[in-house]
């Protein structure tokens, strides 16, 4: 068999085995999932299921690698124009969104992607990374440009993340958490990225000795 019909088809059985698993995390959930439920789900045997995939976590690893590389290209899409602010609040508006919308409307897999995340799973970490080093670049386009305030990218980073962290984080998502809007969020940290320049110095000892000159000046005359 040529290689390219190998592969082909090699792909295909994978993509039947992995969309059997999402049948059955939204019936029953991803934890009471078993690879005998998906092979049957999948109309092959295990050790079939077995040669493709090692074991019922590379199976939802695969799931989840599906879901944020979803999520990597609608956040690298809202990053194009506009200005630094603006494409930092349209990247993470893009990843909260995707993330509430799970949420809403496929909770089970939310529940997986919460636990990827929660247990670090080398998926999400690697999401995470991408994320980061998306919002890393365009923060250090903003500081050439003069737009936002001169610190190391990589600190401004991190704090912007840690603090946005409750709505881009799926462990974190939930319909029963309380926080302030997302948009009254992200003013907040816009405004401490924000550069502003400071006015004209003031030399307050320069002040203070023309103001004394003025009163001695005017008890002479007086």
């Amino acid at each position: 068999m040529p290689e390219q019909i190998r592969l082909a088809r090699s792909s295909c059985i994978r993509r039947r085995i992995v969309q059997a698993a999402i049948r059955l995390h939204r019936e029953i959930g991803f934890k009471k999932t078993t690879v005998a439920d998906i092979a049957r789900g999948a109309s092959m045997s295990p050790a079939n299921v077995y040669r493709f995939f090692p074991s019922k976590q590379a199976i939802e690893e695969a799931i989840v690698a599906d879901m944020f590389e979803h999520v990597s290209a609608a956040a690298t899409l809202a990053a194009r124009g506009g200005s630094a602010l603006e494409r930092l609040g349209a990247v993470l508006r893009a990843i909260s969104q995707l993330h509430e919308h799970r949420l809403e409307n496929d909770s089970k897999q939310h529940e997986l992607v919460a636990a990827a995340v929660r247990e670090n799973w080398t998926v999400a970490l690697v999401y995470a990374d991408r994320i980061q080093e998306l919002v890393r670049t365009i923060i250090a386009a903003g500081q050439a440009s003069g737009e936002l305030r001169p610190a190391s990218p990589m600190a401004m980073t991190c704090c912007l993340l840690e603090a946005m962290d409750g709505y881009l984080n799926p462990s974190r998502i939930s319909a029963a958490t309380i926080r302030p809007a997302f948009d009254e969020m992200m003013d907040f940290c816009a405004g401490a990225l924000r550069h502003v320049p400071w006015g004209p110095s003031i030399d307050l000892a320069a002040d203070l000795r023309a103001k004394a000159v003025t009163q001695m000046a005017s008890g002479v005359c007086g």
